[in-house]
């Protein structure tokens, strides 16, 4: 397809932020979502228009919080009628609120269910007819290592998992209709979320039992998010794709 566009949810730092660019450097126009920071949003977007004035491609970002389907339906059906058509869609908005499963209250639960797998279905259910229309579409899901279980984020890991049934689904049933649906799963990169939460002792444990023997380099990741979104991809679908050096588990 010509004048490829792309929507990455969550991009206005860490993962999402490294894909927007990318995609941007890759000659997409880039409509990206971020939830509650402006300062962050509006930084993130004068680097993508600073790659737009060289590729000549659109870029914008849009507020929206995922868990509520109506804001979903309004802001997904602006972003296609402000650049007409879209090809690839990156669901990356995600939160972890930790707790052990005993204690672990509703809201926690609920929050993270809702942004990172109900968001996630929502975005996909509008985009689908548009896809179907173009007889073309690209639906990426990012997950995590947790998706196999993790101590303290029994909330997370359900949702990650969760998006490995999803994705799977859309795979099966719309395959033959030009849509792809695919999980990547990253290892350990060092984005601000990261940064944030990762202990002293499970850095330690990466680094001791990764067979690369260090983090992720962020294009590592991105660079195989274009490769997913582009035609040349056409034959992988229901994937989940670890980008992890080999490590394939968490504590």
């Amino acid at each position: 397809m010509d004048q490829q566009n792309v929507f990455v949810t969550g991009a206005s730092r860490g993962i999402g932020k490294a894909l927007a660019l990318e995609f941007a450097r890759a000659g997409y126009g880039v409509a990206f979502s971020y939830v509650s920071s402006q300062a962050q949003a509006d930084e993130t977007l004068r680097e993508l228009e600073a790659i737009g004035a060289e590729t000549k491609r659109p870029m914008k970002a849009y507020r929206l919080d995922v868990r509520d389907s109506a804001q979903v339906e309004e802001v997904c059906e602006g972003i296609i009628d402000e650049f007409e058509t879209v090809s690839a869609v990156i669901n990356n908005a995600g939160i972890n609120k930790n707790n052990a499963a005993a204690w672990m209250s509703d809201e926690e639960w609920f929050d993270v269910l809702n942004t990172n797998l109900s968001g996630a279905f929502f975005v996909v259910r509008h985009f689908l007819p548009h896809f179907l229309s173009n007889k073309f579409g690209r639906f990426l899901h990012l997950s995590s290592l947790a998706s196999d279980g993790t101590s303290g984020q029994i909330n997370y890991a359900a949702s990650k998992a969760g998006l490995l049934g999803l994705s799977r689904t859309i795979a099966k049933e719309y395959g033959r209709k030009g849509i792809t649906s695919n999980v990547i799963i990253p290892g350990v990169f060092l984005t601000d979320m990261v940064k944030d939460s990762l202990s002293k002792s499970l850095e330690e444990f990466w680094l001791q039992f990764c067979p690369a023997a260090r983090m992720g380099e962020m294009d590592e990741l991105t660079k195989m998010a274009v490769f997913l979104a582009s035609s040349h991809a056409s034959f992988v679908n229901g994937e989940a794709i670890r980008i992890t050096g080999g490590l394939t588990y968490a504590p």
